[in-house]
C-alpha cells in the first residue's frame, strides 16, 4: 500500500475512534451525577420515549443533554481556535488566549460583577438579570479586544509582531481585572472567582440553538479555509506564491479565532488549556499536519477531552462538582511538556 493509502487509512482509523468515544462518554455524562440514572431510561428518554419517572426525564432533557452538547461545542471550538492560531504564528505554544480575547471577555464580565455591582441586571429583569448581564459583559469584553486586534493587524505586517501586541493587551486586561478585584467587595471577587472556574452549565435548553448554531456556523467557516491554512505552514512567502492573500487570511483567522473564543468565554467561562493541548493530541494521533484530515481530527478531539473532564468534574459527587479549570491542567500540563521536549519529532509541516 503506498504512502498515501496508509496515511488516509490511518487518518479514517483515528476519527472513527474519537467519534466512537465521543458518543461513549456523551453516553456516561448522561448517564452518571449526582443522580445516577439507569442506561435503558436515559436511552428512552433520548429517542422521545419518556420515563417512568418525570424527574429522570426532566433532569437528562433540561439538565444533562444542553450540558453534554454545550460541552462537545465549546471542546471543538477552542480547540479549532487554539489550531488555527497555531498556524498563523507558526507557533506550536499559541492558543486561544494569547490573543487576549479570552482576557477581554473576562474584563466585560469583571466590569459587570466587580464595577457595576449587578446594576445591569437589574436592567433585564430579576430572574434572568444577572445571567443576562453577564453574557453582554462577556461578549462586549471580547469584542472590543477583538476589534482591537483587527485594527493593528492593518499596521503591523509581520504575524509575530502581532502576536506580541496580543500578549500586551492580555497583560493590560488582566491588570483591570486585577485592579478591579483590589478595589470590589468581598461578595463581587467570590463571584467573579466562581465564574472564572470555568463550567459548561451555563447553556440552557433555551438558549443552545443560539450557542450552537454561532459555533458549528464558525466551524464550518473553519472547514473552507483548509488550502490557505496548508499553504501557511510552508511559509508566508510560499503562501503568497500559491495565490493566497496573507492579509484577508490573517484577518480572517483572527475573526473566526474570535468568535469561537469569545461565544464559548461568554457562556462558560474562560475554559483553559483545551485550546493548547488539543491539536497537539491530533497531530500526534494523526502524525500529520495535513488541514484537510487535522481539522475534523481536532474537533473530535476537542469534543472528546471536553467530554471527559466534564464526567471527572461529576464523579466525585459526595463533595460537589469538580471546576473544568481545576481538571484541564492535569490534562494539558503533561502534554505540553512533552510536546517540548520532542517538538523536532512531531510534523507541523505537510
Amino acid at each position: 500500500m503506498s504512502e498515501q493509502g496508509v496515511n488516509r487509512r490511518r487518518s479514517s482509523t483515528v476519527i472513527a475512534i474519537l467519534a466512537l468515544s465521543a458518543v461513549v462518554l456523551a453516553v456516561a455524562n448522561l448517564v452518571i451525577g449526582s443522580v445516577d440514572i439507569p442506561l435503558g431510561e436515559v436511552l428512552n428518554i433520548v429517542a422521545g420515549k419518556g420515563s417512568e419517572s418525570s424527574s429522570w426525564e426532566l433532569i437528562v432533557t433540561q439538565s444533562r443533554l444542553p450540558l453534554v452538547a454545550t460541552a462537545a461545542l465549546s471542546g471543538a471550538a477552542l480547540s479549532i481556535a487554539g489550531l488555527l492560531l497555531q498556524t498563523l504564528f507558526n507557533n506550536p505554544l499559541a492558543g486561544p488566549s494569547i490573543l487576549g480575547v479570552s482576557s477581554g471577555a473576562s474584563l466585560g464580565v469583571a466590569v459587570v460583577m466587580l464595577a457595576l455591582g449587578g446594576e445591569l441586571g437589574t436592567l433585564f429583569g430579576t430572574t434572568v438579570g444577572g445571567y443576562v448581564s453577564v453574557m453582554v459583559g462577556a461578549l462586549a469584553g471580547a469584542t472590543l479586544i477583538l476589534a482591537a486586534l483587527v485594527f493593528f493587524s492593518t499596521l503591523v505586517r509581520g504575524a509575530t509582531m502581532l502576536l506580541i501586541v496580543g500578549i500586551m493587551i492580555s497583560y493590560l486586561a488582566s491588570s483591570a481585572i486585577s485592579l478591579l478585584n483590589f478595589f470590589s467587595t468581598q461578595e463581587g471577587v467570590h463571584s467573579y472567582v466562581i465564574w472564572g472556574l470555568g463550567n459548561f452549565s451555563g447553556v440552557t435548553l433555551g438558549n443552545l440553538p443560539l450557542f450552537a448554531t454561532v459555533i458549528v456556523l464558525a466551524l464550518v467557516w473553519s472547514l473552507l479555509l483548509v488550502k490557505p491554512l496548508n499553504a501557511l505552514l510552508l511559509g508566508s512567502r510560499y503562501a503568497e506564491t500559491l495565490g493566497v492573500n496573507l492579509r484577508h487570511t490573517r484577518n480572517s483567522l483572527l475573526l473566526l479565532t474570535g468568535i469561537l473564543t469569545a461565544t464559548v468565554t461568554a457562556f462558560c467561562g474562560p475554559i483553559g488549556f483545551l485550546g493548547l493541548v488539543v491539536p497537539h493530541i491530533a497531530r500526534l494521533m494523526l502524525d500529520s499536519s495535513d488541514h484537510n484530515v487535522l481539522l475534523p481530527c481536532t474537533m473530535l478531539a476537542g469534543a472528546v477531552v471536553a467530554l471527559l473532564c466534564q464526567l471527572v468534574s461529576v464523579l466525585p459527587t459526595s463533595v460537589g462538582i469538580i471546576p473544568i479549570n481545576a481538571i484541564t491542567p492535569i490534562v494539558g500540563v503533561p502534554i505540553i511538556i512533552y510536546v517540548i521536549l520532542n517538538r523536532k519529532k512531531i510534523k507541523y509541516f505537510n
